[in-house]
């Protein structure tokens, strides 16, 4: 290994396929954190080793290391989990974890407050329920996002089997997991991974399906995306994307958010020979030597569209036809009751900013338990952070939405713009927030719900976005209205997005605190109300009324304010 490469490559090179010394580190009980190099290593095996940030510095005065514990990521392709899984996820997450459960934006769920004395066993339990976190983080393809409803035709079904065939075909075959957590027998000899090779991607790797008109999975932010292409209900095949990203530095102009190209249109039988090109050629073309330039986005534009193509034809022995035409109409999930062609019936519930507890205020963790021990079908979690109660019979429907409403599970009383937005997590847990963005969320948003009612706008969906940092885990820069987190209590504003999740939005002010946020969001709502065309959406009209510029070459202009 040539030792001008990032740090993180020595490790990778060294884990001997993702081992190194995680077995001794979980069972030291003087720290509750892991050894350096093993902390990075344990992503891959879905695994964040986190503090709690509320108790750091009085801890410091203590003389105590960090109240250190674990964030650990499923790994759930297309988001579908039974209902005795999900009793099994809900079981574990109250009994090892910090009792909640938090459902994201990569369409899997996560536990954070994990004890390290409790990691291993908390991973054997939801391998009994037949989920992993092989993937979960780490530099290998992450969680394959997918339309959330595979039972609403024929086609999402088929389509969401090719979500999960992909899924498998770039797992990391290293049999370390299995060794580590669920106590398997060593691999005699060598190891070998076909695909990723000793060091793995140069960084994570973003895979999605999307199904048109409905742009649910944010296709274009992912690495990798497959856009489905039907005639009369038949799958043809899909159009080819790659280069998506949302990644940025703050005042770093070599680093910048990116949507994704099309490469053209494949017939299904070379998907996966076209996944596994694309991550052949980010593996051996990707940068190695900054972090922040090594996702494929950058691979891309350094070399070039055209090339990147060639590449990948070749390796896969496919020649891309020109992609076919698609149209998108929207990027969020639909609420309420959805019939399907069998006749059965989809519930879309709504789960802010996807945290699932009982609280004093909320009975959330309850009522999916309830409604799991008398639902016959299954649940399936969005993108958006959501849950569907999937595949109900007629004669369930009254039960299922009783339940639902009685522990304030259903989207009703929300206004529409509360409905279409997100936040990632943030503080206490994360190690990359310079700002809050779950806990403060909703507060902010109450206070912006009550001048787009004093605007007469409050029946329009504004997409808003909110993460603790610019690394857009809430994809906050296709939203409508970006808020990304500068410093504690302190935000970059961002408009311009389209609510379909096909424009970057355009940092339009720096910096801000909350009272600056609101001053400058109410002048913006006071024009919108009065000079938008009918069914205007906001980030179209900031377009047009010219308050943000599109970004037409996010290389050269993104870090440009209006």
């Amino acid at each position: 290994m040539d030792i001008k490469v990032n740090p993180n490559e020595l490790i990778k090179a060294n884990s001997r396929c993702l081992r190194g010394t995680l077995k001794e580190s979980i069972v030291d009980q003087a720290t509750g954190a892991l050894s350096a190099e093993d902390a990075q290593i344990s992503k891959f095996h879905g695994c964040y080793e986190q503090d709690d940030r509320d108790q750091r510095l009085q801890r410091q005065r203590q003389f105590l290391e960090p109240y250190y514990s674990f964030m650990l990521r499923a790994r759930l392709p297309g988001g579908v989990c039974t209902t005795r899984q999900w009793l099994a996820i809900d079981a574990v997450g109250r009994e090892l974890g910090n009792g909640t459960i938090r459902l994201t934006t990569r369409q899997t769920f996560q536990y954070h407050g994990i004890l390290k004395k409790n990691l291993k066993p908390l991973i054997q339990r939801i391998n009994q329920a037949m989920i992993d976190s092989i993937g979960g983080c780490g530099d290998v393809n992450r969680n394959v996002l997918c339309n959330p409803n595979p039972e609403q035709s024929a086609l999402h079904g088929e389509v969401f089997q090719w979500a999960r065939r992909i899924s498998e075909q770039l797992l990391p075959k290293s049999r370390a997991y299995h060794e580590i957590w669920l106590d398997g027998e060593a691999v005699a000899g060598g190891e070998s991974e076909p695909l990723y090779g000793e060091v793995y991607l140069p960084r994570k790797f973003k895979t999605a399906v999307a199904i048109p008109p409905h742009n649910d999975v944010d296709v274009y932010t992912n690495d990798l995306g497959f856009v489905a292409i039907a005639e009369g209900g038949r799958l043809l095949g899909f159009n080819v994307l790659a280069g998506g990203g949302m990644g940025v530095t703050h005042d770093d102009p070599t680093t910048f958010p990116r949507l994704a190209d099309e490469l053209g249109f494949i017939p299904p039988e070379h998907t996966l020979a076209v996944a596994e090109a694309v991550v052949g050629v980010q593996r051996d073309f990707g940068d190695r030597v900054s972090r922040r330039h090594a996702r494929l986005k950058y691979t891309i534009e350094r070399l070039g569209l055209e090339a990147f193509r060639t590449k990948v034809e070749e390796r896969s022995g496919v020649r891309f036809a020109p992609q076919r035409p698609v149209r998108f109409t929207s990027q969020g999930d639909r609420y309420g009751w959805v019939e399907d062609a069998a006749g059965r019936w989809h519930l879309t519930l709504y789960i802010e900013n996807g945290r699932v507890a009982d609280t004093p205020s909320s009975s959330l963790l309850s009522g999916l338990r309830e409604i799991a021990w008398v639902h016959g079908g299954d649940f399936r979690i969005t993108p958006n952070q959501n849950l569907i109660v999937a595949a109900v019979a007629e004669e369930q429907k009254a039960t299922i939405e009783a339940l639902a409403r009685r522990h304030g599970l259903l989207a009703e009383q929300r206004t529409p713009t509360r409905l279409a937005s997100i936040a990632c997590v943030a503080l206490p847990t994360c190690p990359q927030a310079m700002a809050e963005a779950e806990r403060y969320f909703p507060q902010l948003l109450r206070k912006i719900e009550n001048m787009a009612v004093m605007q007469g706008i409050d029946r329009q969906a504004i997409v808003m976005r909110m993460t603790g940092c610019p690394n857009g885990c809430a994809r906050p820069y296709v939203a409508e209205i970006g808020l990304v987190g500068k410093g504690p209590g302190r935000y970059n504003l961002l408009l311009g997005g389209d609510g379909r999740g096909l424009r970057l939005n355009r940092l339009y002010r720096k910096n801000l605190d909350e009272r600056e946020l609101l001053d400058t969001l109410e002048e913006q709502f006071r024009l919108y109300a009065a000079e938008r065309k009918p069914k205007e959406r906001f980030g179209d009209f900031v377009i047009r009324r010219g308050l943000v510029r599109t970004v037409s070459n996010p290389a050269e202009e993104y870090h440009e304010s209006d």
